[in-house]
């Protein structure tokens, strides 16, 4: 995996949740692991020494914090926490979920931030996209929209979100710290950064790092929780927390990462 270039990263991404997608709209995606995982068979690699209970999906969610998506997009759910349930939005604010998958999030967002907010999703993967569009027209929801783009060129005006969320994403992505310095740039003074991702633990040996199914998988490509901090401290934000809340590795944790822009 270390000789693979950024484009080839997200490429091998794309194709791991295309499929997701497609099993999703068949309505065969019953047996995940989360994060596009197809299987908690060790011999594939997913989700590898992952404890018993749930740590990646649906399952995270209690029937107040799924309060506002339809339960086909809750169930599509692959991340690794729940972003809505620490964001704090507001009536009227903006929000922005980073990898927005099959759109529970910004559903759920949608609904909070009422007819005066706006919540906006971006994912890369045209199979997701059409399948978030098509829960909110299911849902009824008219202040969401579903955007085509990169984590790495956010394709919105500087200062014109409230909130950035996430799902369990941005671990996927190759240049981490351009991804925290986009959030950053499209954040409004003031606003706030509130995800859910994985973060490996300093001793991650190098075999998993090195395993790309461990990558699309959301644990070989995860930043250190120092890496996190630093990485956030140098895209500009502050009040900088990050929390553990449950392993989903052996060498990793889901952890909620608030920080907010000045």
């Amino acid at each position: 995996m270390a000789d693979l270039t950024d484009h080839e990263l997200r490429e091998q991404v794309r194709e791991r949740y295309t499929d997701a997608a497609l099993r999703m709209a068949d309505r065969d995606a019953t047996a995940g692991c989360g994060c596009g995982c197809e299987t908690t068979d060790t011999a594939d690699g997913c989700c590898t020494d992952a404890p018993a209970e749930a740590v990646f999906g649906a399952d995270l969610y209690d029937a107040a914090q799924a309060s506002g998506a339809p339960a086909q997009a809750v169930t599509a759910s692959l991340g690794c926490g729940v972003p809505t349930a620490v964001a704090d939005l507001h009536e009227g604010e903006t929000v922005l979920d980073l990898g927005s998958g099959a759109g529970a999030d910004v559903l759920i967002s949608a609904r909070r931030v009422g007819p005066t907010g706006r919540a906006i999703g971006l994912d890369m993967t045209d199979q997701m996209l059409a399948l978030a569009r098509a829960n909110a027209a299911d849902a009824g929801v008219e202040n969401a929209d579903f955007v085509k783009g990169y984590l790495e060129e956010i394709p919105l005006p500087d200062a014109s979100v409230d909130v950035v969320i996430s799902n369990c994403v941005i671990n996927l992505a190759a240049d981490k710290t351009r991804v925290l310095r986009e959030a950053a740039r499209v954040l409004r003074p003031g606003g706030r950064f509130a995800v859910s991702d994985v973060i490996a633990d300093a001793d991650m040996d190098a075999a998993t790092r090195a395993d790309m199914v461990q990558w699309t998988g959301c644990v070989a490509g995860a930043l250190t929780r120092s890496q996190y901090e630093a990485a956030l401290a140098t895209a500009g934000l502050v009040d900088v927390d990050i929390r553990e809340t449950h392993r989903v590795h052996e060498h990793a944790a889901s952890a909620i990462v608030r920080a907010r822009r000045p």
